[in-house]
């Protein structure tokens, strides 16, 4: 099939705690001399996305922020169009009001010395670090009860580091649903809406083309549901024994194709 464009998930295909991953950078000179067009979706909530082409160029990657498309990108245009003017009470590692233009946010760690925020219009959770502690998560339940709505920037369960895997966000939304009989949006992947926005920056058709992804489920299956052809790489957060569980059920979808690491693309792609 022609190639028409590459999406790429960042953490555990082109970076590990921000190292990059051997071949990466390569990969994508490979697709600029060729003339493919790139994009970077992920849900990545630490940083804005010009912190993160920053960090990203300083690996040797040739990235600009126009090119990343961060969970806090949609959710902050998610809010805008669901509820515009609402207070939202934002949990986060990391500081990314730059990428939420128009929304008003009150962030949780502005309690971490005492007081009791005012009850939210909306309350939003974007990826898990020390600010999910538990008076926060006490009171993002407690609001969660009585009805406010709760917009989740993902639902991943994990991520990997250097030093292991972390959890993340959907660890913590498993309970407070179960628990409150509630359940919260989500805006980041797997939802269709970030492949369906990065395949319309780049003017392509989603079924030219590809997702490069480290998570089976949120990454690569995900974009295969809205016509992108799947692409799963053996790194991050990539467990075989996943794969295999995944793969002994007969009627489940499997992943296009599936290579060692992003290093491997461009054979892939025959260029």
């Amino acid at each position: 099939m022609a190639v028409g464009g590459v999406l790429f998930d960042i953490d555990g295909v082109l970076v590990t705690s921000w190292q990059p991953i051997a071949g990466a950078a390569d990969t994508l000179r490979s697709l600029a001399d060729n003339q493919i067009a790139r994009s970077y979706l992920t849900n990545t909530t630490t940083r804005t996305r010009r912190q993160i082409a920053e960090l990203l160029s300083g690996a040797g990657m040739d990235v600009t922020a126009d090119e990343v498309i961060t969970a806090a990108v949609l959710t902050a245009e998610y809010v805008r169009e669901r509820y515009p003017g609402a207070q939202c009470f934002l949990v986060n590692s990391g500081r990314i009001g730059e990428d939420m233009p128009g929304v008003d946010l009150v962030y949780s760690d502005e309690f971490d010395d005492g007081g009791t925020p005012d009850r939210p219009d909306v309350v939003l959770l974007g990826g898990a670090g020390r600010e999910y502690n538990h008076l926060t998560l006490s009171w993002v339940y407690d609001w969660m009860a009585q009805g406010v709505p709760v917009v989740a920037m993902h639902r991943s369960t994990s991520w990997n580091t250097t030093e292991g895997l972390r959890i993340d966000t959907g660890m913590y939304l498993l309970g407070m649903e179960e628990t409150s009989g509630r359940k919260a949006t989500a805006v980041g992947k797997p939802a269709p809406e970030g492949f369906l926005a990065a395949a319309r920056r780049l003017g392509v058709d989603p079924d030219e083309m590809y997702m490069v992804g480290d998570d089976l489920n949120n990454d690569v299956l995900a974009a295969q549901v809205v016509g992108m052809t799947g692409v799963l790489v053996r790194t991050g957060k990539f467990r075989q024994d996943t794969l295999d569980r995944w793969a002994a059920d007969e009627f489940a979808m499997q992943p296009n194709h599936v290579i060692d690491s992003v290093a491997d693309l461009p054979p892939l792609l025959g260029l």
